[in-house]
């Protein structure tokens, strides 16, 4: 059977622990196995970026800057929850209530309007009659 091109063998499985595997951990450098996931060599030939990274204050700063950025992705989730919540009980209750009173507005602006139009002094028209 001939596979299409783009597509590589299935890794085996190897019985030899000295041999390099796909499936491994280690890596083959010229002959040389190195892992991928821990140093060999000594603490005295780390480099300085290693050494420093591995210190308790750079530790502790980084779990501080991890929390900071935990409670501040939860604050802006919560916070737009709260804005949403804010957004749309105005627009079901308050502005149906900005238009009724607008209404009202103008329809008073009309009534005092063809007050003066007819004659009644402008107090008149608002002033309740007895």
């Amino acid at each position: 059977m001939t596979r299409p091109q783009g597509f590589l063998p299935k890794p085996q499985a190897s019985k030899n622990p000295t041999s390099p595997s796909t499936t491994s951990t280690m890596a083959s450098a010229g002959g040389k196995r190195i892992s991928l996931t821990k140093s060999n060599s000594s603490n005295k030939n780390d480099g300085i970026i290693s050494r420093v990274s591995r210190s308790s204050i750079v530790i502790k700063g980084k779990q501080a800057a991890s929390d900071a950025t935990y409670v501040g992705k939860k604050l802006a989730k919560s916070t737009g929850k709260a804005a949403w919540i804010v957004a749309t009980t105005f627009l079901v209750l308050g502005l149906p209530l900005i238009i009724v009173m607008d209404r009202e507005q103008q329809l008073n602006e009309i009534d005092l309007q063809q007050a003066s139009l007819l004659g009644a002094p402008p107090s008149a028209a608002i002033a309740p009659q007895k």
